[in-house]
């Protein structure tokens, strides 16, 4: 992970554009800040796994299958251009109309399961106003929080009533809600919550200026969703006809997000903890999931029907990359959220905690340092001298850097 002198929550100024699918381009082009086109590219994502059906990759030694389906949550306060994300559910709208994957946020939980169960396990659900979620989410947060949990994982989702019971056996929900941190706390309340790790989670820092631009009804940018929703709406059909097929990284991918999970990520859950442990473990099936979603945004350029191939699909390795860099940048958002949750805060959008200062101050350290090298960068980032001794004997307890000598440190790995 790069190193960083201050958070950098960013994702889409660091992706190259011209790597992305055509249509996430377009999506993007309708953002007018850095914020909006975060929103954008994690929203249109989400919206697009839900058009992506009948594709899967196996992992783990079990050879579990994972579909497209991803879950987020934007975080962030009113007025800060979460709005525009929206716009992908205006894609997913012209799939909708020919086959039903819509699924209302202000449901209950009874009718959140009737309605997934009618469409066969598959759907999609939107919800920009967080008011909505958490009048419905008051009295049953826990339930929808097991629920969801189960529908990430594709892990059966059963109801016994006193009419009878029902099962939908493998779950594919895709998922995009926008709130400020109160309404997120309702849906996750702890950092050991099972659920957080599910969760992709978007923090949005600042408050946008009003956007002056027009956007014509007519044509203009305001289309661009329809247009892409109707590519969508073709990918959709082609995969539906074509029965199951399996999706893989390379092995040369693989072997490089493996490598991503020992190394760049390991000092990650060092710092934060053993409860961020599984956010990052887990962070590797959404990974995939994502450039799962870019190679079926592809084939939108293919001829239709799609052509026959025999074995697995395989990753191009830009998608892999963009995939790769859409993950480093989310586990910086999900550490963001996790702080947030673990110091308790009740702000609309509380200031986030530095990812955190322990990271900044371990990573300005050399391989080998002196205590005294140790205070005066402490010193440089405004940490206090006590501070800054207390995490250094977090540090050695943690095992990631041992003590040489009276003051002499090393770094291990």
């Amino acid at each position: 992970m790069e190193k960083i002198n201050s958070i950098d929550l960013r994702i889409v100024e660091h992706l190259d554009m011209q790597k992305l699918p055509e249509s996430v381009q377009q999506m993007l082009s309708l953002a007018s800040t850095p914020e909006e086109q975060d929103i954008l590219l994690m929203s249109t994502l989400a919206a697009a796994s839900a058009c992506v059906p009948n594709l899967y990759f196996t992992y783990g030694p079990t050879g579990k299958k994972y579909y497209a389906n991803l879950q987020c949550f934007i975080l962030a306060a009113a007025a800060s251009g979460k709005g525009i994300a929206n716009q992908a559910l205006e894609m997913v709208r012209v799939v909708d109309e020919q086959y039903p994957l819509l699924i209302a946020g202000d449901s209950t939980l009874p009718a959140w399961y009737k309605a997934l169960a009618e469409q066969n396990g598959c759907g999609y659900m939107h919800e920009s106003e967080g008011s909505v979620i958490t009048d419905i989410w008051r009295s049953s947060a826990a339930t929808y929080n097991t629920a969801l949990r189960k529908a990430a994982e594709h892990e059966p989702v059963s109801r016994n009533r006193v009419r009878g019971a029902s099962e939908i056996p493998c779950p594919r929900l895709s998922m995009l809600l926008t709130g400020t941190f109160g309404q997120y706390r309702a849906l996750v309340p702890s950092v050991e919550n099972g659920y957080f790790s599910r969760l992709l989670t978007v923090v949005i820092k600042g408050t946008n200026p009003f956007d002056k631009r027009y956007v014509s009804s007519k044509g203009g940018q305001s289309a661009i969703p329809k247009i892409v929703g109707q590519r969508l709406l073709r990918t959709y059909e082609s995969l539906m006809a074509s029965g199951e097929r399996e999706w893989s990284l390379t092995d040369t991918q693989k072997e490089r997000l493996g490598e991503h999970l020992e190394t760049e990520y390991g000092t990650l859950i060092a710092l934060l903890g053993d409860n961020f442990h599984s956010a990052v473990i887990r962070m590797a099936v959404q990974i995939e999931r994502i450039a799962m979603i870019l190679t079926a945004m592809r084939m939108e350029a293919y001829p239709q029907p799609l052509p026959e191939w025999k074995g697995e699909l395989l990753c191009a390795d830009e998608d892999y990359e963009t995939a790769e860099m859409i993950g480093n940048k989310m586990l910086l958002h999900m550490a963001a959220a996790y702080r947030m949750i673990d110091g308790d805060a009740q702000d609309v959008v509380p200031e986030i905690k530095p990812l955190d200062q322990r990271k900044v101050l371990f990573e300005q350290l050399k391989a080998e340092y002196e205590r005294k090298e140790l205070i005066q960068e402490a010193k440089t980032q405004g940490i206090s001298e006590r501070t800054a001794e207390r995490w250094n004997d977090k540090w050695q307890n943690e095992g990631i850097v041992i003590k040489l000598e009276h003051g002499r440190y090393r770094k291990v790995g």
